[in-house]
């Protein structure tokens, strides 16, 4: 197949406070363009749900345009549109879901509604070329701390573990206000922590004793062991060595999830780690996966920085590996689904839907927490028949007469 031949697809992404858009053809990226609302967040020291879906009606048209332009291409070349279906925060994935829907109808172009968390890990290709099959990734973001093994990104993703309380990059950004270091916290902890000692401070590693969930995450714990031990500093009139409580802080944060992905590829017998997320982009992290997996005889792929935090070429990256395996587009009933379970990666037209009554014990939806950061907890997971969460029940018919 020549790259000509390859499709050409153009992904939206606006589960949290990014408006991403981005054109792929194939596994080659043509444009990835965002707007970020973050700066109208960042006075109430988390993303606010209302402002950001908003921002991402003002900016939507003008970043598929910008997209369009970066890319050379014309919307009428477009073989499809994907968008992300969820989880994420209902109103932000609502206004992507709108605008997808809008445009694949208007050109008559076949639209697919992917997993966010699916998308991801499906970035890495435009960077390290196709995934191997199975793919063992960690994914860690503000919403998310997920150990998943993928077989088959579009199709077949199992979660192996996650976060039972705060995720990774909650925590930063909680410990950062804590700190008076403004929000978002993941690149100012990392930037400080550079200059201080991780092994200062003994902070608690969570999840890690031999009767504990091998794959699952906890930062609850050390986030508040991180607090008392600056509230003790500031209730003693002492100064609080800011970096070396950063390095520490960090490290232990790194130190759990590099740990736990390792020990899961063992386990599973994979021989590479694909890590994504926003907190990817962390220094350490990388750091300290490149030397574990290289100890460990692993191959490690992570995407540049760009690509680790949300952004529309993931969502393109997914859409195009749907197109390119035949899977089923999406109906024009495709809802957002804040909840929809990484078990999820795409939501095929409802005659293509399969059972779910077999059921999977663990999803990982968002519970956002407003005060600072935005959170996701662990908590979807479906037994039963899964029922998903129509936020809007529309036809074609009644939504474009």
């Amino acid at each position: 197949m020549t790259m000509a031949d390859e499709p050409l697809v153009l992904g939206i992404e606006t589960s949290c406070d990014e408006t991403g858009v981005g054109i792929v053809r194939g596994t080659t990226l043509l444009a990835d363009a965002v707007a970020s609302s973050v700066d109208e967040h960042a006075r109430y020291g988390g993303v606010v749900p209302e402002v950001a879906s908003r921002a991402h009606l003002e900016a939507m048209v003008p970043t598929i345009e910008r997209a369009l332009k970066e890319a050379g291409v014309s919307a009428r070349d477009l073989d499809g549109i994907a968008v992300t279906a969820g989880p994420g925060l209902a109103g932000a994935l609502l206004v992507g879901v709108s605008a997808a829907k809008s445009y694949a109808y208007a050109l008559g172009k076949p639209l697919y509604g992917v997993n966010h968390l699916a998308s991801h890990i499906c970035v890495d290709q435009l960077e390290h070329g196709p995934l191997p099959e199975p793919t063992m990734a960690l994914l860690v973001s503000g919403g998310h701390s997920s150990l998943l093994l993928a077989p088959d990104i579009t199709s077949d993703v199992r979660p192996m573990g996650a976060t039972i309380d705060d995720a990774a990059g909650e925590a930063f950004d909680k410990i950062a206000r804590v700190l008076h270091l403004g929000f978002p916290g993941g690149p100012v902890i990392d930037r400080l922590a550079r200059e201080g000692d991780p092994a200062a401070i003994a902070f608690p590693r969570g999840l890690t004793g031999p009767r504990d969930a091998a794959y699952d995450f906890s930062f609850s714990g050390l986030k508040t062991s991180v607090a008392r031990w600056i509230e003790a500093k500031r209730a003693a009139g002492e100064e609080v060595p800011v970096r070396d409580v950063a390095a520490s802080f960090q490290e232990a944060v790194v130190d759990v999830l590099t740990r736990k992905a390792v020990r899961a590829c063992k386990d599973q017998g994979v021989d590479h780690l694909m890590i994504g997320g926003g907190v990817a982009a962390n220094s350490r992290l990388r750091a300290l996966a490149a030397e574990r997996c290289e100890r460990a005889g692993i191959r490690l792929r992570v995407p540049r920085p760009g690509l680790c935090t949300d952004n529309g070429a993931m969502v393109a990256a997914l859409g195009a590996e749907m197109v390119a395996r035949n899977r089923p587009a999406s109906d024009w009933e495709l809802s957002a689904d804040s909840s929809l379970p990484v078990t999820e990666p795409h939501v095929p037209g409802r005659e293509h839907e399969h059972d779910h009554s077999g059921g999977h014990g663990h999803g990982d939806g968002h519970g956002h927490d407003h005060g600072g950061g935005h959170g996701h907890g662990a908590g979807h997971g479906h037994g039963g028949g899964h029922d998903h969460d129509h936020l809007h029940e529309l036809s074609k018919e009644n939504l474009y007469s």
